[in-house]
């Protein structure tokens, strides 16, 4: 019989793993509700401890948590929205801040230091002005080449087509109301002609808006059922495995949800220190788009040591072009938060259950963003938690028999 049982059980998973595989697609309502339903699990639980029915403690921890995610993104929307605004329009001057001013700077250091070769010589032809209409280049065979610049009209004649500089047309002044008309006309024109694109293109986004609304309320409605039909659901693990190791199960599930509860829950705390701390700092030094700054910090955050790299980049880069004393307070600055988070807040807040070798962490966050690309980044690190604990439950009980390794254990 137990026989039987191991093999029923063994086929169960094996049939329930394909059909997860499978259905891939799906699945991230219900991952995402597990997510929900155990971070706000505690919260639940102290709203029962208050004498409230579990349905009205999930309604109730729901409109606090959705009412104040709500409120904080009503407060700071408007600040976040201009500094986007802002930063959208000066990237064009940023970017080629970069280019001319610090890319050539960086070059011509390691070029002092070694690192970098010499510029090949070039033949240094004179640049056309802006108001050239073409430009002539010798091509490697012998023949010119002649490249159409700005403000080229081409017309159609009788024995060909006809290319002119545009501004050299006499006899039209500058009418806005022409202007306007011919764009308007274009514009239909365009839509006349690309009709069924654009249709596809509303549809695609009306789709697109109507999928997200749909997997939030049906991911919220599934941690509420997980969360009102925990002991069931527990109840149900715990009855696939025999009445004589449910002790040893027990214990695995607890040594599980201490490495969950600093993965996920200790890594929610942490992002939101992370972002408070990084925009005290960045507006004590007058960064620009600071709050845009800090938002991605604590949001960056969310991916270990991966997302800590991505989200000073930026904050750095634009550092530099305010000085580079402003870039160099701003990097002293993140690198001392990330000291503070791995060697104070991680180990206070996540415990030494949730802590993973670096190593692994990278291995997680590789497979996962390889695998199932964004998703599997941001949930690469929980289930390496879980495969850590269930590894380090099975040499526990492995060990029992030997009291040195027990101990190490």
């Amino acid at each position: 019989m137990p026989h039987r049982r191991h093999v029923f059980l063994g086929l169960t998973a094996a049939l329930a793993g394909a059909v997860m595989v499978a259905a891939h697609e799906v699945m991230l309502p219900f991952i995402l509700a597990a997510v929900i339903a155990y971070v706000l699990t505690p919260l639940v639980a102290i709203a029962e401890r208050r004498r409230l029915p579990r349905p009205v403690a999930v309604l109730l921890v729901y409109a606090v948590v959705l009412g104040s995610i709500g409120g904080f993104a009503r407060g700071v929307a408007p600040r976040i929205a201009l500094e986007f605004r802002n930063l959208r329009g000066e990237l064009p001057a940023l970017s080629e801040e970069a280019r001319v001013k610090w890319v050539p700077a960086i070059t011509e250091r390691l070029r002092v230091l070694g690192f970098a070769p010499p510029p090949p010589p070039v033949d240094v032809a004179p640049e056309p002005s802006a108001t050239s209409a073409f430009v002539a280049r010798q091509q490697p065979d012998g023949s010119l080449a002649i490249d159409v610049g700005t403000g080229v009209a081409v017309s159609e004649t009788k024995t060909g087509w006809l290319v002119e500089p545009a501004h050299e047309k006499k006899g039209e002044p500058f009418d806005p109301n022409r202007m306007l008309a011919e764009a308007v006309g274009k514009s239909f024109a365009y839509a006349q002609e690309n009709s069924l694109e654009i249709a596809r293109a509303v549809r695609d986004l009306i789709v697109g808006v109507s999928r997200v609304v749909f997997v939030f309320f049906i991911t919220l409605m599934l941690a509420a059922y997980m969360m009102l039909t925990r002991e069931r659901i527990m109840g149900f693990f715990r009855s696939l495995v025999r009445p004589s190791v449910r002790a040893s199960f027990d214990e695995l599930l607890a040594r599980m949800d201490k490495g969950l509860s600093g993965v996920v829950r200790g890594q929610l705390v942490i992002c939101g220190i992370n972002g408070v701390l990084s925009a005290i700092g960045f507006a004590i030094v007058g960064l620009k788009y600071w709050p845009v700054m800090a938002l991605l910090a604590a949001i960056l955050s969310l991916v270990p040591i991966f997302g800590s790299i991505a989200s000073a980049v930026p904050a750095v880069a634009i550092g530099l072009t305010q000085g580079l004393g402003t870039a160099t307070f701003v990097l002293f600055w993140i690198v001392g938060i990330h000291q503070l988070e791995a060697n104070v807040l991680n180990p206070k807040i996540m415990g030494d259950s949730a802590k993973i070798h670096p190593v692994l962490v990278i291995f997680a966050l590789l497979a996962g963003e390889h695998f199932f690309h964004v998703v599997g980044a941001l949930l690469a690190v929980p289930v390496m938690s879980i495969a850590q604990s269930v590894f380090l439950h099975l040499r526990a009980a492995t060990n029992k028999d030997d009291p040195e390794l027990a101990k190490e254990s």
